[in-house]
């Protein structure tokens, strides 16, 4: 019989031990969209999948909470990934973090941290350059700066600033996504397309006009988009970039609206997405196929 030694006994058991969970914070509290059907989803689609301890953070829910406000002060730097379903608001006068905390989230992705942008959070903080830039594309006007679009052969081509349509989707609907770089581990192992339920196809996506990290069609990563019926055009709809150390992955599925069913959240192919997209922004790898199984 053979005698195993307590360090060959030790490596054993650690290769068949589980990869730890990973701590996620979620930062929701104002939001255009359904933010707590959001946030449920998020919660539930992570915890199935087994590989994340998920806590929340919400903010104040109004501008005028000043002492709310002040004592909101969440500590990035205990999670390996933050995911932002909060949106104040895409005009100048939307609700802003207070700038110790946006200098805490600045810091925290640019020294390694994971940051995941969600649906609507690309809408917010027009007047903070940073995440204007950190999120690659969002809700600004086409006047802010260049867009990006997908030729026939998923060539990224850019639009000028100025030109195209501006930021606008049509109502919630079924289509189909396409996968764009099959080979990134967000999205390796799905199909090349899929239809994915009853979601909004938002067009006319901008990103900052002068840049600090070089221009978007560099930076960013296109991984899925999808020909929407309102631009005729392929656009980006996952897409991922580098903040100094950190990741960033963002998604614009995930739409939610009060008092309407949303059966998007529970699209498997969505769902792995997250998953995948959330392990990536907090370890630039993807360990296993999830498993995918929220029911709602």
């Amino acid at each position: 019989m053979m005698n195993l030694s307590r360090r060959e006994l030790l490596l054993s058991a650690l290769a068949a031990a589980p990869p730890a969970r990973l701590p996620v914070l979620i930062v929701d509290g104002m939001n255009n969209h359904d933010w707590k059907a959001g946030t449920q989803a998020l919660r539930g689609i992570l915890a199935a999948s087994g590989r994340f301890e998920v806590e929340v953070s919400t903010t104040p829910s109004t501008a005028g909470d000043q002492e709310g406000w002040a004592r909101w002060r969440p500590d990035f730097h205990r999670y390996s990934v933050v995911i932002n379903n909060f949106n104040g608001g895409h005009q100048k006068n939307g609700v802003r973090w207070p700038a110790p905390v946006e200098q805490s989230l600045e810091q925290y992705v640019s020294k390694g941290g994971g940051l995941v942008v969600f649906h609507a959070a690309n809408n917010a903080f027009l007047e903070w350059a940073d995440y204007s830039e950190m999120i690659g594309l969002g809700w600004r006007d086409k006047t802010f700066g260049p867009g990006l679009i997908l030729d026939e052969r998923e060539r990224v081509v850019v639009v000028p600033a100025g030109e195209g349509l501006g930021p606008g989707h049509g109502p919630r609907h079924d289509f189909e996504m396409s996968v764009r770089d099959p080979r990134h581990p967000i999205t390796r192992g799905l199909p090349k397309s899929w239809i994915h339920p009853s979601e909004q196809l938002t067009h006319g996506q901008h990103g900052a006009a002068q840049p600090k990290h070089g221009p978007i069609e560099k930076e960013l990563r296109i991984l899925t988009y999808a020909l929407s019926k309102d631009s005729h055009r392929r656009e980006p709809l996952d897409w991922v970039r580098s903040w100094g150390r950190g990741r960033i992955y963002t998604t614009m599925l995930g739409h939610t609206w009060k008092d309407e069913p949303n059966p998007n959240l529970l699209d498997p192919h969505f769902q792995t997405l997250l998953v995948n997209g959330t392990e990536w922004a907090a370890t630039g790898h993807v360990t296993t196929r999830p498993a995918i199984g929220w029911a709602g």
